[in-house]
Protein backbone atom coordinates (compact mmCIF):
# COMPACT_ATOMS: atom_id res chain seq x y z
CA UNK A 1 0.00 0.00 0.00
CA UNK A 2 1.73 3.17 -0.70
CA UNK A 3 2.17 6.36 0.98
CA UNK A 4 -0.24 9.33 1.16
CA UNK A 5 1.94 11.73 3.62
CA UNK A 6 5.42 11.39 4.13
CA UNK A 7 7.48 13.36 6.28
CA UNK A 8 11.24 13.54 7.14
CA UNK A 9 13.13 15.68 9.69
CA UNK A 10 10.05 17.93 9.66
CA UNK A 11 10.67 21.21 11.95
CA UNK A 12 8.51 24.04 12.81
CA UNK A 13 9.91 26.85 14.92
CA UNK A 14 7.81 29.93 15.82
CA UNK A 15 10.80 32.06 17.05
CA UNK A 16 12.62 30.28 19.93
CA UNK A 17 9.91 27.13 20.29
CA UNK A 18 10.08 24.32 18.59
CA UNK A 19 6.81 23.15 17.82
CA UNK A 20 8.13 20.11 15.42
CA UNK A 21 11.41 18.84 16.39
CA UNK A 22 12.81 16.65 13.62
CA UNK A 23 9.87 14.11 12.92
CA UNK A 24 9.92 11.07 10.68
CA UNK A 25 6.34 10.01 9.83
CA UNK A 26 4.42 7.72 7.30
CA UNK A 27 1.09 7.24 6.79
CA UNK A 28 -0.22 4.69 4.14
CA UNK A 29 -3.46 5.09 1.90
CA UNK A 30 -6.88 3.62 3.46
CA UNK A 31 -6.27 4.10 6.71
CA UNK A 32 -7.72 6.14 10.02
CA UNK A 33 -5.24 7.71 11.74
CA UNK A 34 -5.62 8.97 15.26
CA UNK A 35 -2.91 12.58 15.82
CA UNK A 36 -3.32 12.34 19.62
CA UNK A 37 -1.77 14.48 21.63
CA UNK A 38 -2.28 17.29 24.65
CA UNK A 39 -2.94 20.92 23.81
CA UNK A 40 0.06 22.35 22.84
CA UNK A 41 1.66 18.85 21.65
CA UNK A 42 2.15 20.16 17.19
CA UNK A 43 -0.89 18.13 15.94
CA UNK A 44 -2.52 21.56 14.57
CA UNK A 45 1.17 22.57 13.06
CA UNK A 46 1.64 18.98 11.47
CA UNK A 47 -1.65 19.36 9.84
CA UNK A 48 -1.38 23.02 8.72
CA UNK A 49 1.99 22.21 6.43
CA UNK A 50 0.21 19.15 5.28
CA UNK A 51 -2.40 21.18 4.31
CA UNK A 52 -0.22 24.09 2.86
CA UNK A 53 -0.97 26.75 5.12
CA UNK A 54 2.06 26.84 6.94
CA UNK A 55 6.25 26.23 5.76
CA UNK A 56 8.09 24.36 7.87
CA UNK A 57 11.69 25.96 8.67
CA UNK A 58 13.69 22.04 8.14
CA UNK A 59 13.23 19.13 7.25
CA UNK A 60 10.39 18.19 4.26
CA UNK A 61 6.38 16.81 3.58
CA UNK A 62 5.06 15.62 0.57
CA UNK A 63 1.41 14.15 -0.23
CA UNK A 64 1.07 12.30 -2.99
CA UNK A 65 4.74 12.06 -3.29
CA UNK A 66 4.31 16.34 -3.94
CA UNK A 67 5.17 18.98 -1.52
CA UNK A 68 2.35 20.88 -0.60
CA UNK A 69 0.90 23.18 -2.51
CA UNK A 70 -1.91 23.86 -5.49
CA UNK A 71 -2.04 20.21 -6.77
CA UNK A 72 -2.16 18.96 -3.38
CA UNK A 73 -4.45 21.33 -2.29
CA UNK A 74 -6.90 19.64 -4.57
CA UNK A 75 -6.83 16.13 -2.67
CA UNK A 76 -6.45 17.47 0.83
CA UNK A 77 -9.81 18.10 2.71
CA UNK A 78 -8.81 20.28 5.52
CA UNK A 79 -11.02 20.96 8.74
CA UNK A 80 -9.54 22.99 10.50
CA UNK A 81 -9.89 23.85 14.65
CA UNK A 82 -11.47 26.72 14.38
CA UNK A 83 -14.32 28.27 11.81
CA UNK A 84 -12.41 30.89 9.50
CA UNK A 85 -14.83 32.36 7.38
CA UNK A 86 -17.12 35.30 8.23
CA UNK A 87 -20.20 34.40 10.44
CA UNK A 88 -22.31 36.69 8.49
CA UNK A 89 -22.39 34.25 5.16
CA UNK A 90 -25.14 31.34 5.02
CA UNK A 91 -24.37 28.10 4.99
CA UNK A 92 -25.62 27.96 1.54
CA UNK A 93 -23.42 30.88 0.59
CA UNK A 94 -20.44 28.44 1.58
CA UNK A 95 -21.82 25.05 0.21
CA UNK A 96 -21.89 26.86 -3.38
CA UNK A 97 -18.54 28.54 -2.82
CA UNK A 98 -16.63 25.07 -2.03
CA UNK A 99 -19.27 23.55 -5.16
CA UNK A 100 -17.42 26.49 -7.57
CA UNK A 101 -13.74 25.54 -6.20
CA UNK A 102 -13.43 21.93 -5.77
CA UNK A 103 -14.42 19.68 -8.39
CA UNK A 104 -14.12 16.85 -6.05
CA UNK A 105 -17.15 18.78 -3.59
CA UNK A 106 -20.50 16.48 -3.91
CA UNK A 107 -23.03 19.29 -3.64
CA UNK A 108 -26.21 16.49 -3.45
CA UNK A 109 -24.36 14.93 -0.24
CA UNK A 110 -23.75 17.63 1.44
CA UNK A 111 -27.56 18.86 0.90
CA UNK A 112 -28.41 14.89 2.08
CA UNK A 113 -26.37 15.44 4.99
CA UNK A 114 -27.60 18.61 6.32
CA UNK A 115 -30.99 17.57 5.73
CA UNK A 116 -30.89 14.69 7.95
CA UNK A 117 -29.43 16.96 10.66
CA UNK A 118 -32.17 19.75 10.38
CA UNK A 119 -29.78 22.68 9.53
CA UNK A 120 -31.19 25.26 7.43
CA UNK A 121 -29.02 26.85 4.87
CA UNK A 122 -30.58 30.39 4.75
CA UNK A 123 -28.75 30.69 8.52
CA UNK A 124 -25.99 32.94 8.92
CA UNK A 125 -23.52 30.97 10.82
CA UNK A 126 -23.89 34.46 13.28
CA UNK A 127 -27.28 32.62 14.40
CA UNK A 128 -26.24 28.87 14.79
CA UNK A 129 -24.90 27.54 18.09
CA UNK A 130 -21.18 26.52 18.12
CA UNK A 131 -22.27 22.34 17.57
CA UNK A 132 -24.02 23.59 15.02
CA UNK A 133 -21.39 25.29 13.15
CA UNK A 134 -19.26 22.07 14.25
CA UNK A 135 -21.56 19.92 12.49
CA UNK A 136 -21.28 22.47 8.94
CA UNK A 137 -17.68 22.38 9.16
CA UNK A 138 -17.46 18.40 9.28
CA UNK A 139 -20.28 18.30 6.44
CA UNK A 140 -18.50 20.09 4.45
CA UNK A 141 -15.03 18.86 4.68
CA UNK A 142 -16.10 14.83 4.29
CA UNK A 143 -18.49 16.20 1.27
CA UNK A 144 -14.98 15.98 -0.93
CA UNK A 145 -14.07 12.88 -2.85
CA UNK A 146 -10.80 13.61 -1.38
CA UNK A 147 -7.54 11.40 -0.68
CA UNK A 148 -6.25 12.70 2.44
CA UNK A 149 -8.68 14.28 5.11
CA UNK A 150 -7.22 16.26 7.84
CA UNK A 151 -9.15 16.68 10.83
CA UNK A 152 -8.53 19.02 13.45
CA UNK A 153 -10.34 18.46 16.60
CA UNK A 154 -13.45 17.55 15.19
CA UNK A 155 -14.95 16.74 18.16
CA UNK A 156 -13.65 19.02 20.54
CA UNK A 157 -16.63 21.46 22.54
CA UNK A 158 -18.90 19.80 21.70
CA UNK A 159 -21.38 17.19 23.57
CA UNK A 160 -21.16 13.95 23.80
CA UNK A 161 -24.39 13.54 21.62
CA UNK A 162 -22.68 15.73 18.94
CA UNK A 163 -19.44 14.23 19.01
CA UNK A 164 -20.98 10.74 18.40
CA UNK A 165 -22.90 12.46 15.39
CA UNK A 166 -19.62 13.71 14.17
CA UNK A 167 -17.41 10.86 13.94
CA UNK A 168 -20.43 8.35 12.19
CA UNK A 169 -20.59 11.55 9.80
CA UNK A 170 -17.00 10.91 9.19
CA UNK A 171 -17.09 7.13 9.16
CA UNK A 172 -19.93 7.02 6.69
CA UNK A 173 -18.58 9.69 4.30
CA UNK A 174 -15.55 9.27 3.73
CA UNK A 175 -13.42 8.29 0.32
CA UNK A 176 -12.73 4.86 1.75
CA UNK A 177 -9.39 4.52 -0.50
CA UNK A 178 -8.39 7.38 1.41
CA UNK A 179 -6.25 7.99 4.60
CA UNK A 180 -8.51 9.84 7.48
CA UNK A 181 -5.83 12.05 10.29
CA UNK A 182 -8.10 12.75 13.00
CA UNK A 183 -6.40 15.16 15.50
CA UNK A 184 -7.83 15.13 18.97
CA UNK A 185 -7.11 14.95 22.96
CA UNK A 186 -10.38 13.18 23.13
CA UNK A 187 -9.32 9.39 22.76
CA UNK A 188 -11.99 7.25 23.97
CA UNK A 189 -14.61 8.53 21.56
CA UNK A 190 -12.53 8.27 18.67
CA UNK A 191 -10.57 5.05 19.23
CA UNK A 192 -13.42 2.40 18.13
CA UNK A 193 -12.82 3.43 14.45
CA UNK A 194 -9.03 4.08 14.05
CA UNK A 195 -6.97 1.95 12.09
CA UNK A 196 -3.67 3.17 13.72
CA UNK A 197 -2.52 6.23 16.19
CA UNK A 198 0.19 8.96 16.72
CA UNK A 199 1.36 9.84 19.32
CA UNK A 200 2.41 13.19 19.53
CA UNK A 201 4.40 14.87 22.54
CA UNK A 202 5.92 18.50 22.52
CA UNK A 203 6.68 18.45 19.27
CA UNK A 204 7.89 14.70 18.82
CA UNK A 205 6.06 11.58 17.60
CA UNK A 206 6.90 9.15 20.78
CA UNK A 207 4.48 6.81 19.24
CA UNK A 208 3.31 5.35 15.61
CA UNK A 209 1.27 1.85 15.27
CA UNK A 210 -1.54 -0.08 14.40
CA UNK A 211 -4.53 0.21 16.98
CA UNK A 212 -5.18 -3.89 17.26
CA UNK A 213 -1.50 -4.65 17.57
CA UNK A 214 -0.87 -1.97 20.25
CA UNK A 215 -4.14 -3.52 21.97
CA UNK A 216 -2.66 -6.68 21.90
CA UNK A 217 0.69 -5.85 22.71
CA UNK A 218 -0.40 -3.41 26.14
CA UNK A 219 -3.36 -5.74 26.73
CA UNK A 220 -4.60 -2.01 27.37
CA UNK A 221 -7.32 0.49 25.76
CA UNK A 222 -5.51 2.73 23.93
CA UNK A 223 -7.58 5.45 25.91
CA UNK A 224 -5.74 3.94 29.22
CA UNK A 225 -1.88 4.22 26.93
CA UNK A 226 -2.75 7.56 26.18
CA UNK A 227 -3.19 8.37 30.18
CA UNK A 228 0.23 6.15 31.00
CA UNK A 229 2.22 7.90 28.21
CA UNK A 230 1.02 11.90 29.00
CA UNK A 231 0.28 11.66 32.29
CA UNK A 232 3.59 13.77 33.86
Amino acid sequence: MSEILKAEQLTKRYGGQCALDHIDLSLERGRIVGLLGPNGSGKTTLLKIAAGLLSQSEGSVTIDDEAPGKNTKRIVSYLPDRPVFSKSMRVNDLVCKLADFYDDFDREQALRLFSEMDIDLNKRFKELSKGTIDKVQIVLAMSRKAALYLLDEPIGGVDPAARELIIKTIINNYNPEATVVIATHLIADVEPVLDDVVFLKQGHIVLHQDVDGLRAEREKSVDEIFREVFSC
